[in-house]
């Protein structure tokens, strides 16, 4: 353990909170310090939610340690179920919380609650967040799901969204519309939006779509092996894959493989005449394996960029990123140490950065734009727009969002490359005013014709804008509008 300023993952409880946070009907009791409620703030702050998770704490203090922690914890389970009615607990404790080791699994189960209690365990001091969340889900899976008789017509599983997903609210629609097209219902979708009656209802359905393996692989493979429901392997990120997505879904449900693909534009937009200069263009990918798996792809084979660096922070799929990595002739990056990220990325000195919000800051440090791809992400990648990474609109969105820092430095390149013309020197007023007037000196003289040098102009622009002020013999009429 060492402190640091950024983390890609949080402790595994945080993990247990967004699959908690994601469902309805299902409350987490946290045996935590005070110092180990932030929680709430990740969801309200940056994933902009109306509601608090439904998290419940105990909240004990250094002056407890010396009593009876346990009670307060066999309190806080009472007062959760009295006040909120779930239809199921889960409880556990925080990384802090686990040192006392009063075991909340067994406490509870001596309660004797009237609704499911399932206890969870996760290693604080082994794990992370993403193993908080699969392991979550799998045990609630495993304590709710059971056989039932099918649906009389195909129906899919959707598993995997959950709360601070990127994007997720969104590819969870696109995902329907593929499997629409084909006829296959929705059973259920979770953890998203799903109450822990729901999950009694998964074993209908006749395939499981696995769209995140980070957080619900091993739910999937449980449900598998218990329910013998199969699921998918292909994540439809990008054209391909999503082309691939499809006809795996069909030969598994036996089915006709149907496709729309009226709404596609990203093939014809990464071929047409302004887009070659993207060609070739050199990335370096970081981020969770499953969006580094299909943004390699998607970069390689539909944008023709040339890939000069990947990795992913999350362990548990440091196997498939190395191989992956070894088929691009490179070595994987498998570290979750933003350092050591920004040390391979300036040593690849790559032309643009896809990855996380942390990867971002390291653009801005470096001078190298990026787009986002993967959690952990801030709060405008939560977007209130229809923004969807899956399926044919996400290949378009992905597209729009990996040239759009392209063409802004193109743009810069342009305003450089045309600084002395007479409309675009930096005395020339702004070319939207009427009549394109030149700026006014502070003095109230008419500007100089002599220019600011190119340094000089970056440091205004990024000055606050202030009011020009005119003075009363040198200039008539209304006062220009200030320019940032």
């Amino acid at each position: 353990m060492k402190l640091t300023v950024w983390t890609y993952e949080g402790p595994p409880h945080v993990g247990a909170m967004r699959v908690a946070t994601a469902m309805k009907g299902l409350h987490y009791v946290l045996h935590a310090p005070q110092g180990d409620t932030y929680a709430d703030l990740l969801f309200t702050m940056i994933e902009r939610r109306n509601h608090r998770p439904p998290v419940s704490y105990t909240t004990f203090e250094g002056r407890d340690l010396g009593e009876d922690t346990a009670g307060l914890f066999k309190t806080a389970c009472q007062d959760a179920y009295d006040r909120f009615k779930p239809q199921a607990l889960i409880v556990g404790a925080s990384c802090t919380a686990e040192l006392i080791q009063d075991d909340p699994g067994g406490l509870a189960e001596t309660m004797a609650l009237p609704v499911p209690v399932i206890a969870l365990e996760l290693p604080s001091y082994q794990r992370k967040e993403n193993f908080g969340t699969d392991e979550t889900f799998y045990q609630l899976v495993k304590a709710l799901a059971g056989p039932v008789e099918k649906t009389p017509h195909v129906t899919a599983n959707l598993i995997g969204p959950l709360a601070l997903g990127f994007r997720h609210r969104d590819d969870i629609e696109e995902v329907k519309a593929l499997l629409e097209e084909m006829g296959i219902g929705i059973n259920v979708v979770a953890p998203f939006d799903a109450t822990p009656h729901d999950l009694t209802r998964l074993g209908a359905a006749h395939i499981n779509i696995l769209m995140y393996p980070e957080h619900a692989e091993t739910a999937a493979r449980h449900m598998e092996r218990v329910l013998g429901i199969p699921f998918t392997k292909t994540v439809p990120i990008g054209v391909g894959a999503t082309h691939d997505f499809v006809a795996e879904v069909a030969r598994i449900c036996g089915v006709e493989p149907k496709k729309d693909l009226g709404r596609l534009r990203q093939p014809w937009w990464s071929k047409s005449v302004d887009s070659t200069y993207l060609t070739g263009k050199r990335v370096f990918l970081f981020g969770d394996a499953t969006h580094v798996q299909t943004a390699a792809r998607i970069a390689r084979d539909e944008m023709g960029f040339e890939v000069v660096g990947l990795g992913c922070y999350n362990r548990e799929f440091a196997r498939p990123i190395r191989a992956l990595a070894k088929e691009f002739g490179l070595e994987a990056l498998i570290t979750d140490d933003y350092l050591e990220v920004e040390k391979a990325i300036e040593d690849a000195a790559p032309e643009m950065i896809l990855g996380t919000q942390m990867e971002r800051h390291i653009g801005k440090r470096l001078g190298i734009p990026c787009a986002v791809i993967s959690a952990p992400v801030h709060v405008q990648d939560f977007p209130a727009r229809y923004s969807p990474q899956m399926g044919w609109e996400g290949a378009n969105v992905i597209f729009d969002t990996w040239i759009h820092p392209l063409v802004m430095g193109l743009e810069e390149h342009l305003l450089s490359m045309f600084r002395e013309d007479f409309e675009f020197h930096d005395e020339a007023g702004a070319s939207h005013h009427g009549g394109h007037a030149p700026r006014a000196s502070q003095g109230g003289q008419p500007p100089s014709a002599k220019l600011t040098p190119p340094g000089v102009f970056r440091k205004q622009r990024r000055m606050r804008p202030r009011r020009w002020k005119p003075a009363a013999t040198s200039w008539s009429g209304s006062p220009m509008p200030s320019v940032s």
